[in-house]
């Protein structure tokens, strides 16, 4: 007889359903844990051994992975679009979610998806932020050139961004307006 157990996780932003299956499938166990480590740990732990279990994949799935894997014999990972298709139903909250995951794990008709390792989905998140930054930046500069380009001034975009150049640059408007306030005053 096979006692493994299979475990169904529906994850959101601040909580995660559940649904603990044996392989006949007789529930075991169904509920909500908080979506932080602390709790997962203490509720992975609290699972009979071994078990195997599903999550869909998220934005924020890779540390609920890389925490709950060390705990379970197999840990798997469900692509959303293809779980959607398959998935589909008029009855829809998070405890029927975990329990259709755990329901396709158990049957082993799970559409996966890879897991890229810690250290890949780390180097993505700094290479996303560096990214955001890098947009961020351009869009600096060009609203910086459309300011000087309104004033009339000419500048050198190679220099434009400098310390020195930009604080030159702004002594020129300052003249600029002085010049066209002494000429209104004529």
């Amino acid at each position: 007889m096979n006692d493994v157990h299979y475990v169904g996780l529906d994850v959101h932003k601040k909580t995660i359903s559940y649904c603990v299956k044996k392989a006949d499938g007789t529930v075991v166990a169904e509920g909500k844990v908080p979506a932080t480590m602390a709790a997962l740990t203490e509720w992975s732990r609290s699972l009979a051994k071994p078990w195997t279990g599903a999550l869909e994949a998220t934005i924020f799935s890779g540390w609920i992975y890389d925490v709950l894997l060390p705990e379970s014999a197999e840990l798997k990972v469900a692509h959303p679009a293809m779980l959607r298709a398959i998935a589909t139903a008029k009855k829809k909250n998070d405890r029927v979610d975990a329990e259709r995951i755990c329901d396709l794990l158990r049957c082993g008709l799970l559409p996966e998806c890879r897991m890229a390792s810690a250290r890949t989905r780390d180097l993505r998140r700094v290479l996303r932020y560096r990214n955001l930054l890098v947009r961020q930046a351009v869009c600096m500069k060009n609203r910086m050139s459309g300011l000087l380009m309104e004033t009339g001034l000419g500048y050198d975009s190679r220099k434009l961004h400098q310390k020195r150049y930009f604080e030159q640059l702004l002594g020129e408007v300052r003249s600029g307006r002085e010049d066209s306030r002494r000429n209104c005053w004529v």
